[in-house]
């Protein structure tokens, strides 16, 4: 096991419990699910917790006294309601903290030194935490819009602790994004944003792996349109020239501020600029 993989597993805060716990579960399920049919568990709540809309109907039998707790699968709504709005709140301030040097509410500064916030250290994740942020809640906006209007809701139900599961779940996970970012201590600011120099994955081998991701998403589009569309191969031309301009800034800037910054790294194209 690599040293860090130690660390991180001997770090357990209440948040890496509580997704490890869940994460055991589900496993646990799968593997019973997965059990010849005679020796799947014969408890009918145990089913019932586990399958909702048509595993549900397609299961085994369901006694009268499960069917008091159905709620129709249509509440998925519900989660995604709950989603923009408590996300939203928590990206407003981030945002705030961010960008103005708001603090964060103390309510919400205490609760997250309670699930383990303080121990992180890392100016780069609080940007990385506001972007998981933004897309989960564009993610979420996006679900809402198609339960609402896309979606054709049968008469299909899911438990109530299914349901009470899915309200939990949206308001966790925000919290557990904001967990990572680092705080100040006494006011819940987050402490700062510094460059440091990155390593891993494709930062081996240019500074700037999003620009040329940024790239490759632009290529993609071409080829969807066919390799004979001009217009698009124009648009990518301008993508190509755009993107490479800032990787080069963004590598003179590492290269200035870090005397020890990796000579074998390019800026936009690995190996060759």
């Amino acid at each position: 096991m690599a040293p860090w993989a130690g660390t991180e597993l001997s770090a357990l805060n209440p948040l890496r419990t509580l997704w490890l716990a869940l994460a055991a579960a589900f496993l646990l399920t799968l593997l019973l699910q997965l059990l010849p049919p005679g020796l799947l568990p014969s408890c009918a709540l145990f089913q019932d917790l586990i399958r909702y809309g048509k595993t549900k109907s397609g299961g085994p039998p369901r006694p009268a006294l499960c069917r008091v707790f159905d709620v129709p699968k249509r509440y998925f709504s519900h989660f995604y309601i709950i989603s923009v709005l408590w996300n939203g709140f928590l990206l407003w301030c981030l945002t705030q903290s961010l960008f103005l040097g708001a603090p964060f509410p103390n309510w919400l500064h205490s609760l997250l030194r309670i699930l383990g916030a303080t121990q992180f250290r890392g100016g780069e994740l609080a940007l990385s935490a506001f972007l998981v942020l933004v897309f989960l809640w564009l993610h979420s906006f996006r679900r809402l819009f198609e339960c609402f209007y896309v979606s054709v809701f049968s008469n299909a139900v899911i438990h109530v602790v299914q349901y009470c599961f899915g309200l939990v779940y949206y308001v966790l996970v925000g919290l557990t994004v904001l967990s990572q970012v680092p705080l100040d201590g006494r006011n819940g600011v987050v402490i700062h944003c510094n460059h440091r120099i990155p390593f891993g994955d494709w930062f081996e081998y240019v500074s700037s792996p999003n620009y040329l991701a940024e790239l490759m998403i632009y290529i993609s589009m071409a080829v969807t349109f066919g390799f004979h569309n001009l217009t698009w191969w124009l648009v990518v031309t301008y993508v190509f020239f755009n993107q490479a301009l800032s990787a080069f800034l963004s590598h003179k800037f590492y290269k200035s501020k870090f005397v020890s910054y990796p000579r074998h790294r390019k800026a936009f194209l690995p190996f060759l600029f």
